[in-house]
C-alpha cells in the first residue's frame, strides 16, 4: 500500500481536493446560487426561474444530534418546489435512510403552523454518488412512491429522490449530466459548466477562512470517530467481563484497550448492585 497516500496530511487533502470533496461541493453550491441552480437544471432536466438558498449555514458532521449537514437546501422563487442536494463520495451504508430523513426535514421546514398539508412543496432529494450503491449498473436511479399492487398507480405526494452514480457516467445519455458526473470521478472539465466548476474549486481552495473551517471539520471528524470507537471498545469489554469467559488480559488484547482500564471496568461491574429478580 502506498503509505504516503495513506498518511496524507490535512494540508495535502485540501490542496488535492476536487469537486468530489463534499466540503468543497457544499461551499461552492451554497455561495453560488446561480451555479447551484444550473446544476439542478442539468440534473433534473427542467428550467428553474430562480432559487433561494437556506439562510443558515451549518458545518457539522453526522454525529450526536441529527441535523442536515453539508447538504445544499434551496427553494425556487415561485414557492412550489424545494431542493436538497448532496455530493457523497463514499458509501456510508445509510444513504437510503438519509434520503428519507432529509425528506422529513424538508417537510417540517416547509409546513408552517396552521398551513394545510396541500401547501407542502414538491420536493427533490438528490444524492450525487461516486459508487453504485444499488449495484445495478445504472447512472441514475429515480424514486417516487408507487402502489405495490399496481405500479401504474402513483401516490402523487410530490416527493422525488434521485441518486446519480458518477462511476457509471458513460451510460448517461444527457451530455451535460455526463460531463458533470465525469468531472466528479476524473476531475476533468469538458464543457462550459464543468469549466466554471473547476475554476470555482481553485478559488475555493484559496479562501483562507474555508480552509480553516475544513481543517477544523476534519479534525472534529477524527475526534468523534475515535471517541465512538473508544465507547464501542468499552461496551464490548464490559459485555465480555459479564460473560466471564475471558481473562482481563485476553479482553484487553481483544479490544485493544490498556489492561488497567479493563481492570477498572471489572471493579465497576463488581460494585454494581445485582439485578432484581
Amino acid at each position: 500500500m502506498n503509505e504516503a497516500k495513506k498518511e496524507q496530511t490535512l494540508d495535502e487533502k485540501w490542496e488535492n481536493a476536487t469537486i468530489a470533496n463534499n466540503f468543497i461541493f457544499y461551499k461552492i453550491m451554497r455561495h453560488n446560487p446561480d451555479v447551484c441552480k444550473e446544476l439542478l437544471e442539468i440534473l433534473l432536466d427542467f428550467k428553474i426561474e430562480r432559487i433561494e438558498m437556506s439562510q443558515e449555514e451549518e458545518i457539522n458532521i453526522d454525529f450526536g444530534s441529527k441535523g442536515v449537514r453539508l447538504d445544499v437546501y434551496a427553494k425556487d422563487a415561485d414557492g412550489l418546489k424545494a431542493y436538497n442536494i448532496e455530493l457523497q463520495a463514499s458509501d456510508t451504508k445509510e444513504l437510503l435512510e438519509r434520503s428519507r430523513y432529509y425528506q422529513g426535514v424538508i417537510d417540517v421546514d416547509l409546513l408552517k403552523s396552521g398551513q394545510r398539508y396541500k401547501d407542502l412543496k414538491t420536493s427533490f432529494v438528490i444524492f450525487i454518488c461516486v459508487d453504485d450503491i444499488f449495484k445495478k449498473g445504472l447512472a441514475k436511479y429515480t424514486f417516487e412512491n408507487l402502489c405495490y399492487e399496481d405500479t401504474k398507480i402513483k401516490l402523487n405526494d410530490r416527493t422525488y429522490k434521485y441518486f446519480f452514480i458518477s462511476k457509471n457516467c458513460d451510460k448517461m445519455l444527457d451530455k451535460r449530466q455526463k460531463a458533470f458526473l465525469r468531472m466528479v470521478t476524473e476531475n476533468t472539465a469538458s464543457d462550459d459548466f464543468t469549466d466554471k466548476i473547476k475554476k470555482l474549486v481553485a478559488d475555493a481552495k484559496r479562501n483562507t477562512q474555508w480552509r480553516k473551517q475544513y481543517m477544523e471539520w476534519e479534525r472534529e471528524k477524527v475526534y468523534e470517530y475515535d471517541r465512538g470507537r473508544e465507547e464501542k471498545s468499552v461496551e464490548t469489554a464490559r459485555n465480555l467481563l459479564k460473560m466471564n469467559a475471558l481473562t482481563p488480559e485476553q479482553i484487553a488484547q481483544a479490544v485493544a484497550m490498556p489492561l488497567e482500564q479493563v481492570l477498572e471496568l471489572q471493579k465497576e461491574l463488581a460494585a454494581e448492585p445485582a439485578p432484581a429478580n
